[in-house]
């Protein structure tokens, strides 16, 4: 049986995709808006999506559809509950980023606590040339060495993250799940992380439990002098509660890669900031070349073991 393969949104990976070894049709669009994917999706029996929404009034009218290969460790964009009704196969990518989103998080990290804006700036508008010292000491400098790092979501990527802060002589709490009954061995719980950390880094999938996981409360419990790094989903964070306290100088400062919207079309709070004491990168922390490129491998590596009968990576 020759299987169709359509992969919506090509252009959201600059990698190399090798064809799968079993007989097939495959095409693809560079992009796809949601209420192009019935017809784009037509006699298709598997579809490729990173972020083009597949949802229940989608997958109705797919009857061929049998699997969804989501380009993506995240399956939000899935209608997980209406491919398990129908026995559609849904298989995500797993531990592709596990050096490149932890490497950008330090990148922030080191950025916010070396106030690496601030004396950007300093020394674009002329403050050093001007300065009547060889160095420029306006700005407070931390190191991450002795610093305390809250983790919050114990995954791979939270894991490589632990990795990383140990090496830099961090000291590191691994945050319970937030509300929890007992504390698990090695854990603390979520709000002694919220209090005592210098750094908290979120690395967890947006559910409908974890959405807002952190908001006005919660940012209020941590010191004054904490930075919060969200490198995981804009829904972790209630933005509005965050631009706020960035302003009202409440924590020291906060590095973000994720939006609650992607692209923000309609605009956000967090867009309209412009702080040395507040990053924001456009959702790339997981784009280095390298690990695009093992992405687009385990997707094929996914599509082959579904033709064997074997699914991998299965989520549905």
């Amino acid at each position: 049986m020759s299987e169709r393969v359509v992969f919506l949104d090509r252009a959201s990976v600059r990698a190399d995709f090798r064809r799968p070894e079993f007989d097939h049709v495959w095409v693809d669009y560079p992009q796809t808006l949601p209420q192009e994917g019935v017809g784009r999706l037509s006699g298709a029996t598997i579809s490729i999506s990173n972020k083009v929404p597949i949802m229940g009034n989608t997958i109705a009218q797919l009857p061929a559809l049998r699997m969804i290969a989501v380009c993506a460790t995240g399956t939000n964009n899935v209608d997980l509950d209406a491919c398990r009704a129908r026995g559609i196969v849904v298989s995500n990518i797993r531990d592709y980023a596990t050096h490149t989103v932890p490497e950008h998080v330090f990148m922030l990290m080191l950025a916010l606590r070396r106030n690496l804006l601030a004396y950007r700036a300093a020394v674009q508008a002329g403050e050093w040339q001007r300065a009547g010292r060889f160095c420029l000491m306006d700005y407070p400098i931390e190191d991450l060495h002795g610093a305390t790092l809250g983790i919050v979501g114990g995954g791979a990527l939270g894991s490589s993250v632990h990795r990383l802060a140990e090496a830099f002589g961090m000291r590191v709490l691994l945050a319970e799940r937030k509300g929890a009954g007992a504390i698990r061995a090695g854990y603390a719980s979520f709000d002694t992380v919220l209090a005592d950390s210098d750094v908290i880094t979120l690395h967890l999938p947006l559910t409908p439990e974890t959405r807002h996981l952190i908001g006005t409360p919660e940012l209020a419990r941590m010191r004054k002098t904490a930075i919060l790094i969200n490198t995981a989903r804009g829904g972790l964070v209630d933005e509005s509660a965050l631009a706020a306290a960035l302003k009202q100088r409440r924590i020291a400062g906060a590095a973000f890669d994720v939006l609650t919207e992607e692209p923000p079309r309609s605009g956000n709070p967090l867009l309209d900031l412009d702080l040395p004491n507040f990053i924001l990168t456009p959702h790339n922390a997981w784009a280095s070349r390298t690990a695009m490129q093992a992405m687009a491998d385990q997707l094929i590596e996914n599509l082959e073991a579904f033709a064997r009968a074997a699914p991998r990576n299965r989520v549905v």
